[in-house]
């Protein structure tokens, strides 16, 4: 297979070697198993054994791994951009579409150097400086410095939604920059510290949390394993209940 894979210089690593990869892996693992049921149990009887046993063990790990969000993931927590907004200072935020945002005194400033703030500055820099982006802004993150940091909304922290379920408000950060002014380095000096141009526009980028899937993935193998758990079961429980009323009928 290897050589027929080269002379057709067939070089999708991640398509077709992880077919074949699963492809072998079923083969082997599971088609072992199945030779060896069938040969003592029979055709049918070892392919409802080997379902049933490989759906089981399927459904323990998919709930094990939603359970703590390892495994199969899906689409992790992360933010997206609402809006970008253009002011004069950064306390001018009365036109903005989000009605929140109009009175930052409601908000909570996060403080430089907090891991929330520094999640909230790389996705507003990649929104300000990815080439193609739709609110792009500026070339490089060296063109601006962030000025302030505020986030509302989203679930309080608590015992009670630590360990149960409870709903999740909406959660919103702005990310506030402004450009620095711009210097001319003679060729081998160093650069100086870029300081930020007070007479720039504040770009505001309001930011909104996305929850994400992370546990879907693993969520959807478990229920469709269980469910698979559950038909070959009561077709193994239908066929004893059979072959014990067949050795009754026989015995009278």
């Amino acid at each position: 297979m290897l050589a027929l894979i080269h002379h057709f210089a067939i070089h999708w690593d991640p398509g077709l070697r992880g077919v074949l990869v699963l492809a072998t892996g079923i083969a082997v693992l599971i088609g072992s198993i199945y030779l060896l049921l069938s040969t003592n149990l029979g055709s049918r009887l070892g392919f409802l054994v080997t379902i049933a046993g490989l759906s089981g063990w399927l459904t323990l790990m998919g709930f094990v791994w939603c359970m703590y969000g390892i495994g199969y993931k899906g689409t992790a927590a992360h933010w997206n951009v609402e809006e970008v907004y253009t002011s004069s200072s950064p306390n001018d935020l009365s036109t903005t579409k989000l009605a929140k945002a109009h009175d930052l005194t409601k908000w909570k400033e996060l403080p430089d150097g907090s891991q929330a703030r520094a999640d909230a500055q790389a996705a507003a820099t990649t929104a300000l400086t990815t080439q193609g982006s739709r609110v792009q802004l500026f070339t490089s993150d060296q063109d601006y410095r962030v000025v302030n940091a505020y986030t509302i909304g989203g679930k309080k922290k608590n015992f009670y939604n630590d360990w149960f379920p409870a709903p999740h408000p909406p959660h919103y950060t702005i990310v506030q920059v402004q450009a620095v002014k711009k210097v001319t380095v003679p060729f081998g000096e160093t650069p100086p510290t870029p300081t930020i141009d007070k007479s720039a526009p504040v770009e505001s980028v309001i930011l909104v949390r996305d929850l994400g899937k992370l546990r879907v993935p693993s969520f959807l193998i478990g229920s469709a394993s269980l469910i698979v758990f559950g038909l070959s079961c009561s077709a193994l429980h239908r066929r004893d209940k059979a072959a014990m009323a067949a050795r009754a009928a026989a015995a009278v």
